[in-house]
């Protein structure tokens, strides 16, 4: 945790910040924090800067806030990606939240198990978790919006525009099939499409293709998705300068 995270009801009305469970427990026994000590912390979706150890007790802490610093810039690429398994799917959205991901949309696909979208870690409370653990590890505050999509086609050809509109954000294709490697130019806000472990079936890629997806290849290996989502990100962003 390289940074504390807050939420508006950590604030009391004079504007100490009070926390207990995890946070407070990890300040005591992984910082060790005594009175007086600066730690990094953040608002949810806001500002980030130093809080001021004013209690430290078993159960709970108090910080006072200087929060008077912008988070880091968004990387402007956002994820369209076939969902995970489950197991994956927890280190897939706190890695996206680390690296700056603005928004993620998960969506069915033909080899995606449609078990995946009853699993728990799909519950928001669960979401937000894992996005909260990437930001603190990126010393981050802005949620990535996150959209479940069980049907591909219909997502595709009556919400994509809406969502990504084609005027304002690069489509981008990542395919194990697709010739040359190295992501193409292409300038933010950008969307990068990710399918299950063994690519987009045919049919899946012709529909992204024609709804301006432009395809390229991670190279000749087939990576896990847990391994695609950063390397690509570390791909456009070189590319995106």
């Amino acid at each position: 945790m390289n940074l504390i995270l807050l939420h508006p009801d950590d604030f009391d009305e004079g504007g100490t910040v009070v926390l207990s469970g995890r946070r407070a427990r990890h300040i005591c026994e992984v910082l060790r924090a005594k009175v007086g000590d600066e730690l990094t912390i953040g608002r949810v979706n806001g500002a980030v800067g130093k809080g001021t150890v004013l209690v430290v007790e078993p159960n709970e802490v108090r910080l006072s806030a200087a929060l008077t610093q912008d988070p880091p810039p968004r990387s402007g690429l956002d994820l369209l990606l076939a969902m995970p398994r489950p197991k994956v799917f927890r280190r897939v959205l706190q890695s996206a939240a680390a690296l700056g991901a603005r928004r993620i949309v998960l969506v069915g696909a033909q080899r995606v198990e449609k078990s995946y979208f009853d699993s728990p870690f799909l519950g928001p409370e669960e979401i937000e978790r894992n996005l909260v653990l990437g930001l603190e590890q990126a010393r981050d505050t802005v949620l990535p919006e996150v959209l479940v999509r069980r049907r591909f086609r219909p997502f595709v050809e009556d919400e994509l525009e809406s969502v990504w509109p084609a005027a304002t954000c690069a489509r981008l294709l990542a395919h194990p099939g697709a010739t040359g490697s190295g992501a193409p130019p292409a300038k933010p806000p950008a969307v990068v499409a990710i399918g299950p472990e063994g690519g987009w079936v045919p049919s899946e890629v012709g529909l992204l293709e024609a709804h301006g997806f432009r395809p390229f290849s991670l190279g000749p290996r087939i990576l896990r998705v847990e391994t695609a989502v950063p390397y690509v990100f570390g791909l456009l962003e070189l590319s995106l300068g």
